[in-house]
């Protein structure tokens, strides 16, 4: 799971009086933990498909929130969640066929190997899972995660979190390891990947460590967002295999056919992951997670430690998966990901041409990464900061990631169409403009 860090503040800059006192009680209701997207927040009533409204009835394109995946308030999805909330919402220690059904849909979408689902609230408590599963199977503690990855809000998946609390807040048996950039110095991070990952695993080796687990976001999305070779992944993959760990494919951002060529964004390197976590995406706003695992991983874990969750798959939770599932597939949005992804991708890549300081465009199916550099970084992470809020003011939300905070993250809803396309890439023409 990645969590971007969009420009925020703790007070506004601009607004209405009503907006003031929003900020006003926010902070003194919800302390200062709480940060709000933008310098001037936006006070947000109603959404609809790649659509935002604010309260003065002002419409925003929403390029950034992959939560409302197959569209914000979908009326298919909306219908499942009320007719099933009407009816009945229980835990799953009852009898259910609803649970049953979803699960056997959702594995469907899956490699054959990954045989059993199990449900959460949320991508922390999914990856906090998968992380006591490989653990307890393996008999090792060590996990490899990458240098400013974001996987999780629990205090296991914080600490395997270096963009929430910083390389010194991951504990000794984990190591981290450089993203696979494949723009920073010709690419060198992406072609040693699999080198690092040996690398830390010898290191471990050498302090009495043993790995666990190799824990990856498939669009490398808090490092920059990233698509290396296939090939150096798997290799990846096999060093942690034959050091007795395994391999959890963190889809919460590239999941649910964000990339345009599948449901799964592990498949496009040809990964079998032993554990692919789920979340966001998984229930277009409603707060859902999964599990999914090859059985032999758990026979000992079920018998042992057992597996509860009172919200976890509940009736409710069941039946706005099937309806995002069928979302989909009705409407062909891996196909539109792909297609109007492509679109996109040759809009953005244009702006190279007109704006000497986009350096990089990374892109596959509906997600994009937009490198921006400058003569230093402070500088290049300034303007950044400033075409995510020029946009935001010219209707268009959009975010920002990567280590240097210089690369524009661009992930809209899968119903996104070519005309979206066209409205972005002009909002950030004129945005890149100003300098």
């Amino acid at each position: 799971m990645s969590q971007s860090s969009p420009a925020s503040a703790s007070a506004d800059t601009g607004g209405s009086a009503q907006e003031h006192a929003l900020l006003e009680r926010r902070a003194r209701l919800l302390g200062p933990t709480y940060r709000a997207f933008y310098r001037n927040p936006i006070h947000l009533v109603r959404g609809s498909g790649v659509w935002l409204y604010d309260a003065q009835g002002r419409k925003y394109l929403d390029a950034y929130n992959n939560v409302a995946s197959v569209g914000h308030c979908h009326p298919r999805v909306v219908e499942a969640l009320s007719g099933q909330a009407a009816t009945l919402n229980t835990h799953t220690r009852y009898l259910s066929e609803i649970i049953l059904d979803y699960a056997e849909k959702l594995l469907g979408t899956l490699p054959p190997h990954l045989g059993h689902a199990m449900f959460t609230c949320t991508g922390s408590e999914a990856n906090d899972l998968a992380i006591r599963i490989a653990q307890h199977s393996s008999g090792n503690t060590g996990v490899i995660i990458t240098e400013f990855a974001y996987h999780g809000a629990t205090i296991a998946t914080a600490q395997l979190s270096p963009a929430a609390v910083g390389a010194k807040g991951v504990p000794a048996q984990h190591r981290t390891v450089a993203a696979p950039d494949t723009f920073r110095d010709g690419g060198r991070a992406a072609h040693d990947f699999a080198k690092n990952v040996a690398a830390a695993i010898e290191d471990m080796r050498a302090r009495n460590i043993r790995p666990a687990a190799l824990l990856l976001d498939s669009a490398f999305s808090s490092d920059g967002i990233f698509f290396p070779d296939a090939a150096v992944m798997r290799e990846a993959a096999d060093h942690v295999r034959k050091a007795g760990g395994i391999v959890i494919a963190d889809e919460v951002q590239s999941g649910f056919g964000r990339l345009g060529r599948g449901m799964w964004g592990f498949a496009n390197y040809g990964l079998e992951p032993d554990i692919v976590t789920m979340g966001k995406p998984i229930g277009d706003g409603h707060p859902m997670g999964a599990v999914i695992v090859r059985p032999q991983l758990v026979s000992s874990f079920g018998s042992n430690t057992g597996y509860f969750n009172t919200f976890g798959g509940n009736p409710v939770a069941a039946a706005v998966g099937i309806a995002v599932l069928d979302v989909i597939e009705g409407e062909g949005l891996i196909e539109n990901a792909r297609t109007v992804g492509t679109y996109t991708g040759e809009l953005l890549d244009a702006l190279k041409g007109r704006h000497g300081m986009v350096a990089d465009v990374r892109h596959n199916g509906l997600y994009f990464g937009v490198e921006l550099t400058a003569e230093d970084e402070a500088t290049a992470a300034a303007k950044t900061s400033s075409a995510v809020e020029a946009m935001r003011e010219d209707g268009v939300l959009i975010s920002s990631c990567g280590p240097r905070g210089n690369v524009l993250k661009i992930r809209p809803p899968l119903p996104f169409a070519r005309d979206n396309a066209e409205q972005l890439a002009e909002t950030l023409d004129r945005a890149l403009s100003k300098w």
